[in-house]
């Protein structure tokens, strides 16, 4: 079973590099982040046509996540992190597919910092490690990927001095990622990858995807149950030379069956 995530970084506009990826490269479950689209907006159809049944969180302008499968229909749990009912933002949607619960979420990215915006991605922080607590206690094979908006080491960003007071590599942060993992979740590509520099996200701007002066800041974290079905992963880095691609690069996994 093959597990991807993408922040598509607005699914409307960048609908041909999307559709191209899920041909290429076929995952059998797609989450995706950032769609930047209001509900009724989502390209339902043109996903459909593709060979994949969708569910998903739309949100006007901003944010925005979605799951996507070829091997069966995604049974929705929850489309809203627990712990704030005042939050409206669409960054959470849950759901079961062939019997592992997919969480796929896109944390707030938090700068500037300090002020109200990081303190949103601490708290925000805070409701995931709860949920993800639930979710460890059920016993059931868990996954949860998306955008995390962290760079838990040094090894995952390039010249790290320079980020030392981003609200993405901030002490605090990264203690919180830490927190989450040390309930008993593995990093999936770290895993695999333990020492090696990889990145999924390029800026923009002074040609940072040429230099390859990245960030790692997409993860898949799993469950116990599924740490030792783990057999491959990767990074589509690819994708992120496309013409009018993301900034970020889709992420991937493999797991053998039960």
């Amino acid at each position: 079973m093959k597990i991807a995530t993408y922040n598509v970084n607005g699914v409307n506009g960048r609908l041909p590099v999307l559709l191209r990826w899920l041909q290429e490269t076929a995952p059998d479950v797609a989450c995706l982040q950032e769609l930047k689209a209001p509900p009724e907006k989502f390209p339902e159809q043109a996903i459909r046509d593709a060979g994949y049944q969708p569910i998903w969180h739309g949100q006007k302008s901003w944010n925005g996540v979605a799951i996507l499968s070829r091997i069966g229909e995604p049974r929705e749990i929850r489309r809203v992190l627990p712990g704030d009912p005042e939050d409206i933002h669409s960054r959470y949607i849950e759901a079961e597919i062939n019997n592992i619960t997919i969480g796929c979420l896109y944390l707030p990215n938090g700068n500037p910092a300090p002020g109200p915006k990081f303190d949103y991605k601490l708290s925000w922080f805070k409701r995931l490690t709860a949920h993800a607590k639930e979710l460890l206690a059920s016993k059931t094979p868990v996954v949860l990927t998306g955008d995390y908006n962290v760079m838990p080491t040094e090894l995952d960003v390039y010249k790290p001095e320079r980020w030392v007071d981003d609200a993405l590599f901030r002490p605090e942060t990264r203690e919180a990622f830490r927190n989450l993992r040390d309930q008993g979740w593995t990093d999936a590509i770290r895993k695999l990858y333990p020492d090696e520099k990889i990145y999924t996200f390029w800026d923009y701007f002074r040609n940072a995807y040429g230099r390859d002066a990245g960030l790692r800041i997409d993860h898949f974290l799993l469950s116990p149950q599924l740490e030792s079905r783990l057999v491959a992963g990767g990074v589509d880095r690819n994708v992120r030379g496309w013409e009018k691609s993301s900034d970020h690069a889709p992420v991937w996994i493999e797991l053998t069956d039960a």
